[in-house]
Order: structure tokens, then sequence, then C-alpha cells
């Protein structure tokens, strides 16, 4: 064999298992064959505590994870994973990332041995053509997805992967991107996005555990008009809304995975809210259901 055959050869034999592991994995992906569209949620999640408190909040998330149809697969935008690019998880076993301090040692406790699914990351990063979304193995599950899916499955029986936030991106950008993950909601996968509309920590007042500062709770009350009445286009511009807007989302990270909700919302497709509460001054809770 001459030298040209030898390396012709030798690459195919490298070429082989990786090929043979990308149609197993899409063909797992293809066996969960076509569902109705899984409706779509957004998150309102607040502080960690909410993962192990049993409280308004997250009797809500409790109440809406069993009203929902069973899920093949989860796949979160959480405001906690930023990136300069693209990436989602794609482990077999995502470890349950603590990723903040100063909270009680029951906090830090908490796992959630979720399963991942290396198969619906492969379909994700195929699917999404706008953008290149590359695989990751280092990640995991950070606190804005665990603390509120384990009141949503607390048994940890759903595979979980992550889509993390593109710094880089427009809001605009974002929301496009989202409308490339709707053929996943055919195929059992429910989409959450995790954040929360007003998240100003800057003004935090721990003297209102209940209520909302004026601008606070008018940007709240003007964001859910808009989401209701479909204005897509004045959500993705927030930042032109004014003064209480710009105090509200004070940095895009938590206001962002609303838009990756919004995204895939349908054309007349329903919309519900739930825990619509402001908390501490600048915090707001409530949380979306689309579908």
């Amino acid at each position: 064999m001459d030298r040209r055959k030898f390396l012709l050869s030798s690459l195919a034999l490298s070429i082989t298992p990786y090929a043979m592991k990308v149609n197993a994995l899409q063909n797992i992906v293809s066996q969960w064959g076509n569902t109705p569209a899984m409706p779509v949620l957004f998150l309102g999640h607040g502080s960690p505590m909410n993962a192990i408190e049993l409280n308004e909040f997250s009797r809500g998330w409790q109440q809406i994870g069993k009203s929902l149809p069973v899920p093949n697969a989860i796949l979160c935008v959480s405001a906690h994973w930023e990136t300069r690019g693209t990436f989602v998880t794609a482990m077999e076993k995502p470890r349950t990332i603590h990723d903040f301090g100063g909270f009680p040692r029951a906090l830090f406790d908490v796992q959630y041995p979720a399963p991942g699914s290396p198969e619906l990351a492969l379909e994700t990063s195929n699917i999404i053509t706008q953008t290149e979304v590359r695989l990751d193995e280092n990640w995991g599950l950070d606190h804005g997805a665990w603390s509120v899916i384990k009141h949503l499955y607390p048994k940890a029986d759903i595979p979980v992967i992550q889509l993390s936030l593109d710094y880089g991106k427009s809001p605009r950008e974002h929301y496009a991107l989202a409308a490339e993950l709707a053929a996943l909601r055919k195929k059992g996968v429910l989409i959450i996005g995790s954040g929360n509309i007003v998240h100003n920590l800057r003004i935090i007042d721990w003297k209102k555990p209940g209520t909302g500062y004026d601008w606070a709770v008018e940007t709240d009350a003007k964001m859910r008009q808009w989401i209701s009445e479909g204005n897509h286009q004045a959500l993705i511009d927030y930042k032109k809304a004014g003064t209480a807007f710009e105090q509200s989302v004070p940095t895009p990270e938590h206001y962002l995975p609303l838009l990756y909700t919004l995204g895939l919302q349908g054309k007349n497709e329903a919309v519900s809210f739930f825990n619509t509460k402001t908390i501490m001054g600048s915090i707001s809770m409530t949380s979306v259901k689309i579908g």
C-alpha cells in the first residue's frame, strides 16, 4: 500500500467511530417521535434559597410541574451561564454547580443528579444554523437550572441540558436563536428560560421582603402587558423603554432567558403568568407559561 492510500485508510478508520457515535445519538432523538408541542416556560428564580424552601414561589413551580406533560428531556437557558460563543452541555452526568456564596450549608449539600443528554445536545447544535453551537463537557447544571427544575421534577429522572448565553449577542440575536429551537418542542423537549424580569441586586431592600419599588412594580406590569399583547418588539427593545426599565434591567443576563421563551411562542399561542410578585424592592418573580 502506498503512503497516500495508507493515510486515507487511517483517516477513514479514525472518522468511522465518530460518525457511528453521531448517527447513534441522532437515532436516539429520532426515536422520541413527534409529540404535540411542549409548553415553554420562563421561571423567575430569585434567591438560591428557593431551592430548599417551601414557599409561594416553590409551590408555584411544583404546581406547574404537575400540570405539564412528562417531557423526554429539558433544555434550560439560565442567567448564570454566560460565555463567549454559544455552548450546549453534552455530558452524560452533569454535575450540580453551587455557583453562589454566603448561604447555609444545607444549600451547598443539595445535589440534583439528573442525567444529561448528549444526543439532545448534538441535535441542538445541528438545528441551530445562524451561529456555531459547540458541545461542552465541563459545565453542568448551575443554580439557575437545578434550583427550579428540582421543584418541577424532584425525582431528577428527566435528562437536562443547558444552552449558554453568548454575551456578545444582542437581544434580537438571542430572540432569533430561540426560534431555531422550535422543532425540539415537537420532540417532547421542555424548554425553560430561568432568570428574572426585574433584577437589580445593587439596590435590594431587605426591609421589603414582599414588596417592590414603584418603578420595579411598574416595569413588571408593563412587561406582562407586552407579553400578553404579543408585543415582542417592545420586549426586545427594552433598553429604549425609559428610566424605570434601566433600573429594572441594569445588566441583561437575567432578562435574556425571557427572550428565549418568547422567541418560541407560536402564532396565537396562549400565554399565562404565575408567581407574579415583586420582592426585596428590586426583584420580580414573575413566571410565564406559553402553550
